[in-house]
């Protein structure tokens, strides 16, 4: 990741081939090292294509691809519904309770 960061600081700074010696550069002055390895590979899959059309590209694969997450629980049967929440409510407000108390055993708060 941190050289194809690197090489895309480089593209944007106005740099449109960079080569390995540049995105060594640009690391090495962040304090990173860069793999040979894996800089050759990134300069040959990336040789002869523009990496801004690279992006669109992707971004175009990503927008069909689900990234919302799992959606909220399943609501419970109309019997027993009230009872559940009036079971859930108090639990959570004893557990918030505990935790404040726990808090101030310490002899020191969130905002001493």
């Amino acid at each position: 990741m941190k050289h194809l960061a690197a090489y895309l600081l480089l593209t944007i700074g106005g740099n449109t081939s960079p080569s390995a010696e540049d995105i060594k550069s640009v690391l090495a002055s962040v304090g990173c090292e860069a793999d040979d390895d894996r800089v050759a590979t990134l300069l040959k899959e990336l040789e002869g294509k523009d990496i801004n059309e690279l992006i669109a590209e992707g971004s175009t694969k990503l927008a069909s691809v689900p990234s919302g997450g799992a959606g909220g629980a399943a609501a419970p049967a109309a019997g027993a519904s009230s009872g559940a929440a009036a079971a859930a409510a108090p639990a959570a407000e004893e557990t918030v309770e505990e935790k404040e108390e726990s808090d101030e055993d310490m002899g020191f708060g969130l905002f001493d």
